[in-house]
């Protein structure tokens, strides 16, 4: 009896588990779980953790007195669980058999045999319905049950769930041969299962579970004769390992219910509206309506617009979803006021492995939900971001106006969703479709997707600048030159290149010339800030007049470029030439607010400088968004040159196209990182 019993020994540390395993069975016999019985012991003789299956170790046997007391209450095919706590104290699980009904489950229409779905028991995989204890994980944020099992799929289901879900603590069964256990490590207590592996002990059968980093590399393991360099993960090939959690076999997979790797996907998309829906649900109509996928080529401005806007429409609804749940409560706030007499709030925005992260101008929701004071709530935008563990967020508030500073717990922070970026991004393809000026003839057809259009030509050759280098730019190399010489003679041009080739130069050098041939304003965007502030930077060493429009939400934010920013351009300008802004601005800083009458001049004063700034430029820099801006909207753009636009949407891309573009540059490496999109739909 000992020689087929597999024994185990379950010690606590705190809340953390240590798994001890002893064994005269082969390596090649300790998969076959079902044939062997399993024992938990509480002892306090014996520390580690779980014994993988690829270390064939010489295993120490139990003592006489300790096999004769397991051996006595061992009976075929059952589990003794003991914990080391009363209150997790279980009694012995039944016999884990199935009725021949059960296990042969019904037949479906087509003959396929499934599993009788109101027999499933709670902890059945969401996806197949396999639930055999040993072979199911719960995944502790949805709390639902998943198998060890492929089916259709290239990974297990639960790598499947918790990849696609952005989960990774998971908790075993109950019933299982590990008992009711959260996987974390043993050292620092990391529960994310991704990082996650164990190591064994040189001299004896006793594996630890502990993290990648830096828990497997701690010098500490080498005093307790651990062997950090054997560190395995618990999760291989995209599925746990089979000593861990139990594989199920391929006579339960075929019985279980058949999903495809499409239909997981779909579900997960499901779940994120409704929890509890089940594959089933699908199949009602209008569940699972998939949009209108993007063509190659549109009969029309129309079709694009209606292809297009659905899928930006999709993201705008996920994006406010999204954003709506990520409220956090019971905050604590630090109070201090700005240079600008501002209110400023820090506090600890927790980071949840999520789609969302915080970020310098994302405007958020401060309420006081406590009892000490009325009930407040203010929005105001994010000025710092905290870098490292332990730092603060900053808010700084729009309004100062009845802010309990005299408060600093009980307050709540939100996701305020703004749809500015995706209503221009709607206008834009409005506009391409009815306004026949918004683009040249040319181009109306290029983004179509139409071939055999006539191109015409921009500059001749003989208008072509001698030196095509910059001023106070490197010189540009053969491939540069030519880049610069094809896009210069082109209504679209396209310049793509790997990381290091000097595509911000050329971009800068090209920017330069176009506003050089007088033929108005040029407009530079970019995707990102980052970008557009790199790239109006290089511009403003060649000596053309830049302005940088950045959203009034990012105005506080300090930058490389921030004195070409239009806001200090504006203060900077009211200092030399205008005293009555110069006064009202220096009394708003003071207060903080202007009176009713105060605020309505200045705003109109402010205006006023940013229209002559905006004028006067020879290139304005913003972000494709930020193309759409009311500042711009009577303005007209003939060349407009869109840094790292395999970075952006196509409807991001038309925010600055369709600003009466005739001339257009796209730079970028289509091999570097795409459009970021949250929908998975869109």
């Amino acid at each position: 009896l000992i020689e087929n019993c597999l024994q185990l020994t379950i010690t606590k540390k705190g809340s953390n588990s240590l798994f001890y395993i002893h064994t005269d069975m082969t390596t090649q016999e300790l998969p076959s779980y079902s044939q062997g019985q399993l024992t938990f012991i509480d002892t306090d003789d014996y520390g580690g953790d779980t014994q993988g299956l690829d270390y064939a170790y010489h295993y120490t046997p139990l003592s006489q007195t300790q096999t004769q007391t397991q051996t006595s209450q061992l009976t075929q095919n059952e589990i003794q669980i003991t914990k080391s706590t009363s209150k997790s104290l279980q009694e012995p699980m039944s016999q884990l058999t199935l009725d021949e009904d059960e296990a042969a489950g019904s037949e479906n229409e087509d003959g396929e045999g499934v599993a009788a779905t109101k027999e499933l028991p709670e902890y059945a995989c969401r996806y197949c319905g396999i639930h055999d204890p040993a072979a199911v994980v719960m995944c502790n944020s949805t709390k639902k049950w998943f198998c060890n099992g492929r089916g259709n799929t290239s990974g297990s289901h639960i790598v499947n769930h918790l990849v696609r879900a952005r989960c990774n603590e998971v908790t075993l069964h109950k019933d299982g041969p590990l008992g009711e256990t959260v996987l974390e490590c043993y050292n620092c207590g990391c529960k994310n299962v991704f990082k996650l592996g164990f190591v064994p002990v040189k001299a004896d059968s006793v594996v630890m579970l502990l993290c990648r980093h830096p828990c497997s590399h701690s010098n500490s393991l080498k005093d307790m004769d651990w062997n950090p360099s054997s560190w395995q993960s618990l999760i291989s090939d995209r599925s746990f390992i089979p000593w861990l959690v139990k594989v199920p076999s391929d006579q339960d997979q075929a019985r279980a219910r058949q999903i495809s790797a499409q239909q997981i996907q779909k579900l997960e998309e499901r779940w994120k509206e409704d929890p509890n829906a089940v594959l089933e649900d699908l199949q009602k109509p209008g569940i699972d309506e998939e949009p209108t996928a993007t063509r190659l080529r549109y009969e029309d401005a129309y079709q694009y617009q209606n292809i297009l806007g659905p899928l930006v429409k999709l993201e705008a609804d996920y994006d406010k979803k999204l954003k709506e749940s990520q409220t956090q409560e019971n905050i604590t706030v630090r109070w201090d006021i700005a240079l600008n007499q501002k209110r400023i709030a820090y506090f600890n925005f927790s980071r949840q492995d999520g789609d969302m992260r915080l970020m310098q101008g994302d405007e958020l929701r401060l309420k006081y939900k406590g009892t000490a004071r009325h009930v407040w709530e203010g929005i105001g935008h994010v000025t710092k971001v905290a870098n490292s563990f332990g730092d603060e967020d900053g808010l700084e508030l729009r309004s100062n106006v009845g802010v309990p500073i005299e408060c600093t717990r009980n307050f709540s922070v939100g996701f305020v969703w703004k749809k500015t970026s995706f209503d221009r991004k709607q206008n834009a393809l409005k506009r391409f479709a009815v306004d026949n000026a918004c683009v040249s003839g040319y181009l109306y057809h290029r983004l179509l997707g139409r071939e055999g259009m006539e191109e015409p030509v921009i500059n001749n050759h003989n208008h072509l600048p001698k030196h095509l280098s910059a001023p106070k730019l490197p010189k540009l190399n053969a491939s540069q030159i030519y880049a610069v010489k094809t896009v210069l003679q082109q209504p679209l041009g396209l310049i793509q290149g790997p990381p290091g080739t000097g595509k911000t130069i050329t971009s800068a050098t090209i920017v330069y010339h176009l506003a050089k041939m007088r033929m108005g304003q040029v407009l530079v965007c970019a995707p990102s800030n980052i970008a557009v502030d790199q790239l109006t930077e290089k511009i403003h060493r060649t000596g053309l007049k830049v302005v940088r429009l950045c959203a009034k939400s990012r105005e506080a934010i300090d930058s490389p470029v921030s004195f070409l920013a239009i806001h200090n351009q504006v203060i900077q300008l009211a200092k030399d030439s205008y005293p009555e802004l110069r006064k009202l601005q220096q009394l708003k800083d003071e207060q903080g607010e202007l009176s009713v009458i105060d605020e309505k001049r200045y705003s109109s004063l402010k205006r006023q400088l940013e229209k002559e700034l905006l004028t006067s430029a020879d290139v304005i820099c913003c972000t494709c968004v930020s193309a759409g801006d009311p500042r711009l909207a009577k303005f007209r753009f003939r060349m407009v040159l869109i840094d790292e636009s395999t970075q952006s949407t196509e409807p991001e891309c038309m925010v600055p196209i369709v600003m009466g573009s005739r001339q257009v540059v796209l730079v970028g490496d289509h091999c570097q990182l795409g459009p970021v999109i949250m929908c998975k739909k869109a």
